[in-house]
């Protein structure tokens, strides 16, 4: 009876189990290894959604760097637009899909656009971009 109150008056800070049997399970293990599977899964799946925006941005500021400030028309805009996807080749949007709309100090291009990556089974991920630029007259 003198050991087993020697057992319950141990402090509360002492470790419970061994030394030797300390640290996480195998099946903790494979819940996380899944976890970050996941993760990374869905960057792979996503990388190529953004590295295609990154292009289309690219190509809505090469035009703006083009024609800003030097009285463009609306089809020089629209023929370095469809030059600049065939260059990047762009995919998910084409150069018809990119508004070029007339303001009062000049064109506004509008690439607004949603891309829908596959990820696992019924589940994908939808991502909607949009990228604006003023070229002014």
């Amino acid at each position: 009876m003198h050991r087993r109150a020697q057992r319950q008056l141990r402090p509360a800070t002492s470790p419970r189990w061994p030394a030797g049997q300390r640290g996480m399970t195998t099946l903790g293990f494979i819940i996380l290894a899944v976890f970050v599977g996941l993760f990374a899964f869905a960057a792979i799946r996503l990388t190529p959604v953004y590295l295609n925006y990154l292009k289309v941005a690219g190509v809505v500021s090469g035009v703006k760097q083009e024609f800003d400030g030097q009285n463009p028309s609306l089809v020089a805009i629209r023929r370095s637009i469809e030059r600049r996807f065939d260059i990047e080749s762009v995919s998910e949007i084409s150069a018809r899909d990119i508004k070029v709309t007339a303001q009062s100090a000049g064109y506004e291009i509008d690439a607004t656009y949603d891309h829908t990556a596959p990820f696992i089974a019924n589940v994908s991920f939808t991502v909607h971009f949009s990228k604006k630029e003023l070229v002014r007259r």
